[in-house]
């Protein structure tokens, strides 16, 4: 009988696992097509003013959110205020591109391009965001 009771156990257990696999299976699945929607603008610079512009972008797994700091149309620093991520930290060098280029239009970072894609939209939104103003 204790038999039994292990083995019914274990299946519930081995039930309960795979369901929430599928589960984050879905949830990946999801965020994935997420990424691959971002579409990145640049931004003409001369039309954004002197300061600190603030943008965040988030997904259903990773966020982020930055500070740009503009003066006399160019980009001096771009700050990640926070960045919500799994193993995609090395993306944070996207901005040091950003800052070189002057412009969005830049390689993502190897093995950290979800990171880096929303990295860049939220570098994207604080731009627009301040142009807006």
């Amino acid at each position: 009988m204790r038999n039994k009771t292990l083995w019914g156990v274990a299946l519930v257990a081995l039930l309960f696992v795979g369901g929430a696999s599928s589960v984050q299976a879905l949830g990946l699945s999801e965020y994935q097509e997420q990424v691959d929607a971002i579409v990145i603008e640049d931004v003409d610079l001369q039309q954004v003013p002197d300061g600190r512009h603030f943008g965040t972008y988030d997904t259903n797994l990773v966020s982020a959110e930055v500070a740009v700091t503009v003066l006399n149309n160019r980009i001096h620093n771009i700050e990640i205020l926070r960045h919500a991520t799994g193993r995609g930290s090395s993306g944070e060098g996207v901005k040091d591109r950003v800052i070189e280029a002057q412009s969005l239009d830049v390689d993502t970072i190897a093995r950290a391009t979800a990171s880096s894609k929303i990295i860049l939209k939220a570098i994207e939104v604080a731009l627009t965001d301040a142009k807006a103003q």
